[in-house]
Order: C-alpha cells, then sequence, then structure tokens
C-alpha cells in the first residue's frame, strides 16, 4: 500500500516541478543571462539550478515564494560562475597578457552598451538593477531574492544605476538602461 501513495505522490511531485520548470525557465535562464553577460551559458546555468531544486523539490515547493527561492539558486550560481571565470581568467592573462577580449556585436548598439556597463558593476549592484528593472520585482521580492535587506536593495539599486548614469554617459541614461535592460529580457 504505502509503494502505491509514494508513487502517487511521486508523480505529484514530478507534475508540479514540471508545471514550475515550464512557467520559469525563460525567466529564469533571462536572469542568469542579465548577471552573467553570457548568453550562451544562461541556459546551462538556468537548466543547473532547475536540476538544483529537483533534488530539493520538497523544500522548494514548501517556500512561501519557490519563483523567488529560484532566482536565489541562479544568483549564487552565477555569482559562483563569474568568480570562477575571474579567476580562470587572471591565470590566463599570467600566461598570454596584452590579448584583448572581443565581443560579438549583437543587433542592438544600446543593448551591449548596457550590458558592458552591467558587467562592469559589482555583482551585488547588478543583481539589485537586474532584479529591479529588468524582471520589475519589487524591492521586497529582490531583498528575498538575495538574502538582503530592503535597505541594502535601495541603495545598492541607486548605487548601481548612478554608476551605470555615469558609465553611459549623460544621454536620458534611466530610459536608456530600462529600455536596454527591457530588450535584454526579451531575447
Amino acid at each position: 500500500m504505502h509503494q502505491v501513495i509514494d508513487d502517487a505522490a511521486g508523480r505529484n511531485a514530478a507534475d508540479e516541478f514540471h508545471a514550475f520548470f515550464e512557467q520559469h525557465y525563460a525567466g529564469l535562464a533571462r536572469l542568469a543571462h542579465l548577471l552573467t553577460g553570457d548568453a550562451d551559458g544562461a541556459d546551462d546555468l538556468a537548466a543547473d539550478a532547475l536540476l538544483a531544486l529537483w533534488d530539493r523539490w520538497d523544500r522548494v515547493r514548501a517556500a512561501e515564494h519557490p519563483a523567488a527561492y529560484a532566482r536565489g539558486v541562479v544568483a549564487n550560481m552565477a555569482r559562483s560562475r563569474i568568480r570562477s571565470a575571474v579567476r580562470e581568467r587572471r591565470r590566463v592573462t599570467l600566461f598570454w597578457s596584452g590579448q584583448s577580449e572581443n565581443t560579438e556585436d549583437p543587433d542592438i548598439p544600446a543593448v551591449v552598451d548596457v550590458q558592458e556597463a552591467l558587467r562592469g558593476l559589482p555583482f551585488r549592484k547588478r543583481a539589485c538593477v537586474v532584479l529591479r528593472h529588468a524582471f520589475d520585482l519589487s524591492e521586497k521580492d529582490t531583498a528575498h531574492t538575495l538574502g538582503i535587506s530592503v535597505g541594502t536593495v535601495k541603495s545598492q539599486t541607486s548605487k548601481g544605476m548612478a554608476e551605470l548614469q555615469r558609465l553611459l554617459g549623460p544621454q536620458p541614461a534611466l530610459e536608456r538602461i530600462q529600455m536596454s535592460v527591457a530588450d535584454a529580457r526579451g531575447q
């Protein structure tokens, strides 16, 4: 009898996870892309995050905000990948100094400018700006996703936007940032 109940519960959990995956995968991949600046690796990062979520699905589905929990996992994995990439770049630089890093020339120059400027921000500022302006999360939801206080979200978002405006020039930077981030979000 327990086997029948366990099989039904397992199917129910799998169905719930499948629905969660279908609903949130694209958004998690966009978040990963905006946080890391790596379009190709964003899908892999989102898939890795969802695999980690499946391993803890009982805990995730019991969470008050499963989508925020998932965004937090993506943010943490992105931070780890960025740190790893920085360490790797430093090692490579020791051997091949003087080589410049080329960026592909995408269709929308403004998006490229904003993505480059975002990559220049420290991770927490970047995460706050992306979650607030690209994903339209409230300060409270952003704080919950990143595991920080609302006050920290406010200050990091404000400082991040000011730095982006400085990097992108005096043109109506806020509109340019919001428009470019929204365009990148749709990619």
